[in-house]
């Protein structure tokens, strides 16, 4: 199963989402804020690990706030 690549920027906008819904010091939202500093394929994959862990109104909340 191919994965899709998130470009870094998409990640430090979901960073910024997240933090507003989840908190700054959220696990998830450091994870995604690292992996768009670094664009690491390592930080990529455990950020969006971390992300298909969170509640589903969160993940549901930022992938709306992203679309505005």
């Amino acid at each position: 199963m191919e994965v899709t690549k998130i470009d870094p920027a998409a990640m430090g906008r979901l960073a910024k989402a997240l933090a507003f819904i989840c908190g700054p010091d959220h696990a998830t939202t450091l994870a995604l804020k690292a992996a768009a500093e670094s664009g690491s394929e390592s930080d990529a994959r455990k950020a969006r690990a971390l992300f298909l862990k969170l509640k589903p109104g969160d993940r549901q909340a930022a992938m709306t706030m992203l679309g505005d």
